[in-house]
């Protein structure tokens, strides 16, 4: 029999840290004091830069090449199923291999991907077929990437007291990167073509790859390997769906990721035939969707506590939707603009803080696990997500289209806001033995629960 929530060793106060309470940017940027999240911090920055000018190029080279909303969708399809498959495994390896190591291990391999794809593109030898194959070999370099630096997070700011804001300051990292890799992509895509977005996303992928070897990690102490591969998995899929709250969390975030997500591969269609733009337009777009997003990550990271963020999933989520809704009946430019930024900013908050409260409530002997769930959901609904967007813009316009995936947003968020009650009345327990409660509130349950 599941338990309705899991057993957590003692670990630090996350909200009465007197860290935690500074006032300020200092309290702000609080989890830049671990060296190694500092250097992670820095490598990933430049790093996430090319990743995104390398997803704005490739979006744009299918459309100049196919000019079709469903090969943007099969291209996105072929880019995330691997992980939706394989994220369960690759969670379990991540548990018993050295994180740092699994890390190093998928940026070589991204950088071989990335210079394959820029190889193909500069020589005009590319063709669909290649680009399907190498969006999939990402897809399965993603598959363990992802989970590793999501459970690598934990070590690197050595204890949970200031989980919360670096997973806020990663938010904003990716997110600034997302501001600017569209914007530059666009000006070197209209300048020299896509192929040298290509080759500096394959570069720099060498700043990760610096930071993580310079890092002093503490050794983890590993699972025996004897324990069989499926009796792991079994254990990680019984946490998820046994405690409510990580549920419940994952349930929407799949919704999300199935529904909403997708957008971006719609965003070449908007910005060439609704926008009467280009590649720039495409770029202005999508660094607009970053300055939202990078303002809700910066407002999360100022936040001193977990608290009420059950609450902020449900109301982000509903902005979220309510903005691609929006979005889909503009046709003036500097009005989709606007409409970005605060779809960004409903996006961000909602990955960013369910990103936060699984982290924070998770075991640590099951954290890969349950973080390729995370991925799972995230990256993996988004293959299924591209295709329906895609078949969907094929039959009745991209316009129409991002209005129904942005309304079962909304819907989504609704049965999460009636969820809301069931959610604390299983978090608290745990809250309470992290410390992360306030003692008026502990003295509260307690009064309640003697009666």
């Amino acid at each position: 029999m599941v338990r309705t929530h899991p057993t957590h060793r003692k670990q630090p106060r996350a909200a009465a840290s007197p860290r935690s309470s500074a006032p300020g940017l200092r309290a702000a940027i609080r989890a830049l004091r671990h060296r190694n999240f500092r250097l992670f911090f820095a490598g990933q920055s430049v790093s996430l830069i090319g990743t995104w000018m390398t997803r704005i190029a490739t979006a744009w080279l299918v459309y100049r090449l196919s000019g079709s909303a469903w090969l943007l969708g099969i291209v996105g399809f072929a880019g995330q199923i691997p992980t939706f498959l394989l994220a369960p495994i690759a969670g379990v390896w991540v548990d018993r291999l050295n994180r740092r190591s699994v890390l190093v291990v998928t940026q070589v391999l991204a950088i071989a991907q990335s210079l394959a794809l820029a190889a193909l593109t500069l020589g005009h030898r590319i063709t669909m077929s290649e680009i399907v194959f190498l969006s999939a070999m990402q897809g399965l370099i993603n598959a363990f990437d992802m989970p590793g630096r999501q459970a690598f997070m934990v070590e690197m700011v050595e204890g949970r007291e200031d989980l919360a804001n670096a997973i806020a300051l990663n938010s904003s990292m990716v997110n600034m990167a997302r501001l600017i890799g569209p914007s530059l992509a666009g000006l070197i895509i209209a300048g020299f073509g896509e192929g040298y977005c290509f080759l500096i996303d394959g570069l720099s992928y060498l700043a990760v790859i610096a930071s993580l070897l310079m890092m002093h990690v503490h050794a983890r102490k590993l699972p025996a390997m004897e324990t069989p591969m499926m009796e792991r998995l079994r254990e990680g899929w019984e946490y998820v769906s046994g405690f409510a709250p990580v549920r419940t969390i994952l349930l929407l975030f799949a919704l999300i990721s199935l529904m909403g997500m997708p957008f971006t591969v719609l965003m070449p269609i908007f910005a060439a035939e609704v926008l009467h733009g280009g590649a720039h337009t495409l770029g202005f777009l999508m660094g607009a969707l970053g300055a939202g997003a990078l303002a809700g990550a910066v407002v999360l990271a100022m936040r001193a506590s977990v608290l009420g963020l059950g609450r902020l999933i449900a109301i982000s989520s509903t902005i979220f939707g309510a903005g691609l809704v929006a979005f889909a009946f503009s046709h003036i430019q500097w009005l989709s603009l606007l409409i970005m930024v605060v779809t960004g900013y409903g996006m961000m908050q909602q990955m960013a803080a369910s990103n936060t409260i699984i982290q924070t409530v998770v075991p640590e002997d099951k954290r890969g696990r349950v973080m390729s769930y995370y991925t799972m959901a995230f990256v993996g609904m988004a293959p299924f997500g591209s295709l329906l967007a895609g078949a969907l813009a094929r039959a009745v316009g991209a316009p129409l289209t991002l209005a129904i995936t942005g309304g079962c947003c909304v819907a989504g968020a609704g049965w999460f806001m009636t969820q809301l009650p069931m959610i604390r009345v299983h978090i608290r327990p745990v809250y309470r033995e992290l410390g992360i409660l306030p003692p008026e509130v502990v003295a509260a349950i307690s009064e309640t629960a003697t009666r």
